[in-house]
C-alpha cells in the first residue's frame, strides 16, 4: 500500500507567497499494482501530470480518504495554493471544488491562462516562470488581503485551539464569519480541516510500529483509543489497526477531470 503523504517539496518564492506556498513533487509510482491510498488533505492544488499527454489538473480540498489503482506509472507537480486564494487565482470559491479534480484550463481564474505554459515548462522552472508572470496578473484589493490573512492566522492557529469559538475569540471575529472564511477560501468547515490535520499527523505517526495507538490517541489529545479510531474511520474509512495492516476498501480507478 502506497500513501500520498510523502513528498520532496520546495517552497515558494515570497513573490509569490501571498498565493501559492509550495511546490511539491511526487515521483512516479514505483509499483502500480499496488493500491494507492490518497490521504485526506485541506488545500486546493494545481496538479502538473508528467504523464504520456501532460495536463494541468486543479484538486480541491479532500474530505475523505480514496483508495486507487493506478494502470501505469506517472509522476506529478503539486502547486498548493494558499488559503484565501482559489478564487483570486481560479475564478472560483474554493467550496466549489471539493472533492473535485477539474481541468486547470476550464476554470476561469488568471491562473487557467497560463495552462498551456505550466504542462510544458520543466519542474524546475515552474516557480520562477510563475513569479515572473503571476504577481502582475492578480488584482488585489485591501478587503481580499485583509480576509486572506486573518484566514492565514486562523490556519497556523488551528491546531492548538480546542474550539471553533475559543478560535474565533482569539481572532477577533464571529463564529460565523470564521466558517464563512473557511467555506469560501478553503473549502470544508473549521472543525473538518482541524480533523482532517489530526489524522495527517496521526498516519506520520502511527506508521512507527514501536508506537501503541493508545499513545499516539493520547498525544494528539483524544480522550481515548476508541475516540481516534472512530475519528480516523470516518475520514480513512476503516480504523487505524486495519489501515495499517492493509485492510482497506478496494481500489477504483483514478478519479477523471469533471
Amino acid at each position: 500500500m502506497q500513501v500520498d503523504l510523502i513528498e520532496s517539496a520546495v517552497p515558494a518564492p515570497e513573490s509569490l507567497r501571498p498565493w501559492i506556498t509550495e511546490l511539491g513533487r511526487f515521483p512516479a509510482i514505483a509499483d502500480a499494482s499496488l493500491p494507492f491510498t490518497h490521504v485526506p488533505y485541506a488545500e486546493t492544488t494545481i496538479v502538473l501530470r508528467a504523464a504520456d499527454r501532460p495536463e494541468a489538473l486543479v484538486l480541491g480540498p479532500r474530505t475523505r480518504a480514496a483508495y486507487s489503482k493506478s494502470d501505469k506509472p506517472a509522476g506529478c507537480a503539486r502547486l498548493r495554493l494558499a488559503p484565501g486564494t482559489t478564487r483570486q487565482l481560479l475564478g472560483v470559491a474554493a467550496a466549489d471544488l471539493a472533492d473535485r479534480v477539474v481541468r486547470l484550463a476550464d476554470l476561469p481564474g488568471v491562473a487557467a491562462e497560463l495552462a498551456n505554459e505550466l504542462v510544458t515548462l520543466p519542474t524546475e522552472e515552474v516557480l520562477p516562470f510563475l513569479e515572473e508572470v503571476l504577481p502582475q496578473r492578480i488584482s488585489e484589493d485591501p478587503t481580499r488581503r485583509m480576509h486572506r490573512e486573518l484566514l492565514g492566522a486562523a490556519v497556523a492557529a488551528i491546531s492548538a485551539t480546542p474550539t471553533v469559538h475559543e478560535l474565533a475569540t482569539g481572532l477577533g471575529v464571529s463564529e460565523r464569519q470564521l466558517r464563512n472564511l473557511f467555506t469560501s477560501g478553503i473549502g470544508i468547515s473549521p472543525k473538518h480541516f482541524a480533523r482532517i490535520g489530526r489524522v495527517r499527523r496521526i498516519l506520520v505517526d502511527a506508521s512507527n510500529v514501536a508506537v501503541p495507538l493508545a499513545h499516539v490517541a493520547a498525544i494528539h489529545g483524544y480522550y481515548d483509543q476508541s475516540h481516534m479510531a472512530a475519528d480516523f474511520k470516518a475520514l480513512m474509512g476503516v480504523p487505524p489497526a486495519k489501515f495499517f495492516q492493509g485492510q482497506v476498501p478496494a481500489p477504483t480507478p483514478c478519479k477523471s477531470a469533471q
